[in-house]
């Protein structure tokens, strides 16, 4: 044995017949390299990517003490237990400091912003100041360094902000900007192709024979690519004959970081196809303890994973979101934590189940009298696709469970930013 058959054979509760999901996941992870080529991009097109540096400010962000509020700069040396009076000697404005220095008895204008004169120590807010002409009186119970923000209070000068692997989000985007940086290192896109195989799958736009489907598969796969930002080849429909077969699994690969297919994994499917993934390169077939989902390949042809998933569409999205995604993740660089977050819920009917493997059921989560409840959507075959656009969460019962009665808590995924 060699590779990842060697790696994955050498896990702990390994049973490529009777899979349990979390052992899928740590067998897929275990034999993932992420990429390491970066390239170098304007930060405003840096959104979305993965970051292949470490960010340490050169400079204090902000760079000077300033005011965090509108209102009167003093020194908390002349405040009192009772109002004092203060004369006002000049404004501080965003961009525009003020001149000289706050002497004792005096005080400053200032607005969200300026540079703190030279001198002060705090800010009074203008709604509890009494104003006549120059004279400013001041209410007691003010304390140094009240509404100051003081320089290097967001970012210090030397001290890490941002670790590579981080996924670039609007806030990391303007953190970068506020640094001056206008150039940053990013992992490159991971590149994934894929293609859907069967001989009953028809073209959209085309006129169904007898015994034909419309091919969903590629569309939603297609999109739910597209949210994790990955570059996407999209090598069609390719039917059951070897030849065709071999041609497409050696392009993709040729090609892509990731190769995913749908269909020709189940138990009675050609079994051509398990040989030709066998002489391309090191595939795994599992029976994987989850329904729906429940055959998958996983694999290498060259320097490419493979990734082989059911036909039946729900079964797809499933399978994707559960082990695909979080795989295309790590490939790509990430390490922060990406994982689809599971939440609690009551449910409010009873729900089917058998011990001994993991169910993804298709759920409405809604708010009722303070609580967060669950309901399926009805139906959950794995060829029920408006199970899944009915949902916006998935209903996520243990390996070890059972059936589920009414009003008895149970976790969720929320689709919402998946789907």
């Amino acid at each position: 044995m060699s590779g990842i058959v060697q790696i994955v054979s050498c896990l702990d509760g390994y049973d490529p017949e009777a899979l349990r999901v979390d052992k899928a996941i740590e067998a897929i992870k275990a034999c993932l390299t992420p990429i390491s080529q970066a390239e170098a991009v304007p930060v405003r097109e840096a959104l979305g990517r993965v970051l292949a540096q470490e960010i340490v400010p050169d400079i204090n962000v902000p760079a000077h003490d300033n005011s965090a509020m509108d209102g009167y700069a003093v020194r908390s040396s002349d405040l009192a237990d009772k109002e004092t009076a203060l004369e006002e000697i000049g404004v501080a404005l965003a961009g525009k400091p003020l001149r000289g220095a706050v002497g004792a008895g005096q005080c400053a204008r200032v607005m969200t912003g300026a540079v703190m004169p030279q001198g002060t120590d705090a800010v009074v807010i203008q709604e509890v100041v009494k104003r006549d002409g120059k004279r400013i009186v001041v209410p007691p119970g003010q304390k140094k360094g009240q509404n100051v923000r003081y320089a290097g209070e967001d970012l210090k000068i030397g001290v890490p902000v941002l670790k590579s692997g981080k996924h670039l989000r609007p806030a990391e985007i303007g953190l970068i900007a506020s640094l001056g940086i206008g150039e940053v290192q990013v992992k490159r896109r991971l590149r994934v192709a894929f293609f859907a195989t069967g001989d009953e799958l028809a073209s959209i736009g085309a006129k169904l024979r007898e015994g034909e489907i419309y091919d969903s598969n590629r569309y939603t796969l297609h999109g739910m690519l597209s949210r994790l930002g990955v570059d996407i080849t999209d090598l069609g429909v390719v039917r059951d004959r070897p030849d065709l077969l071999e041609k497409a699994f050696l392009e993709a690969a040729g090609s892509a970081d990731v190769v995913i297919t749908t269909g020709g994994v189940s138990v009675g499917e050609a079994d051509f196809i398990k040989q030709l993934m066998a002489k391309l390169g090191e595939v795994l077939f599992w029976k994987i303890a989850m329904r729906p989902g429940r055959p998958m390949a996983f694999g290498r042809i060259g320097d490419a994973f493979l990734f082989g998933l059911p036909g039946n569409p729900v079964a797809v999205m499933v399978t994707f979101y559960q082990f695909v995604r979080d795989a295309l993740l790590h490939l790509s660089g990430r390490t922060d934590d990406y994982a689809i977050a599971l939440l609690n819920a009551i449910s409010s009917e009873k729900i089917r189940k058998v011990a001994g493997r993991t169910e993804y059921q298709r759920g409405i989560l809604y708010r009722e009298g303070g609580q967060w409840k669950v309901r399926t959507t009805g139906q959950q075959g794995s060829g029920v696709l408006r199970s899944m656009s009915e949902a916006n969460c998935f209903i996520v019962l243990e390996h070890s469970r059972g059936s589920v009665a009414a009003g008895e808590p149970v976790q969720v995924q929320v689709m919402e930013g998946l789907t």
